[in-house]
C-alpha cells in the first residue's frame, strides 16, 4: 500500500469520527441539561427491542423477498426453537447454542 492511499483512509476513518462525534454531543449534551419525562424515557426503553426485531424479521420471515413461512426456512425453524429455548431455560448461552446448532443442521439436511 502506498502512502498516499494509507494517508486517504486514516483521514476517511477521522472525518468519519468527527462525523459521529458532531452528530452526537449537541443531543447529549441537551439532555444533559433537560430530563426527559418519565413517559419518553418509558417509551425509550423499547427502542433497542423494535431495533433487533426490525434487523431480525426480514431475516427470518423473507426469502428472496417474499414470505417465506416453508418448513425448508432454516432461519425460521432456527428462529422458533431459539425462542422456545429461551422461553423454558431463559439462558442465553444455550439459547445461542441450540439456535445455531438447529440452523446448521436444518440447513444442511433440508
Amino acid at each position: 500500500m502506498n502512502e498516499v492511499a494509507g494517508l486517504n483512509e486514516v483521514l476517511l476513518i477521522a472525518g468519519m469520527a468527527l462525523a459521529t462525534i458532531a452528530t452526537r454531543i449537541p443531543v447529549l449534551w441537551w439532555l444533559s441539561l433537560h430530563p426527559l419525562s418519565p413517559a419518553i424515557a418509558r417509551a425509550l426503553k423499547y427502542v433497542p427491542l423494535a431495533v433487533l426485531s426490525a434487523i431480525i424479521a426480514p431475516i427470518v420471515l423473507l426469502s428472496e423477498g417474499e414470505l417465506a413461512l416453508q418448513f425448508n426456512n432454516a432461519p425460521l425453524v432456527a428462529s422458533l426453537v431459539a425462542i422456545l429455548v429461551s422461553w423454558r431455560t431463559r439462558s442465553l448461552l444455550l439459547t445461542i447454542l441450540v439456535g445455531l446448532a438447529v440452523f446448521l443442521i436444518w440447513r444442511t439436511v433440508i
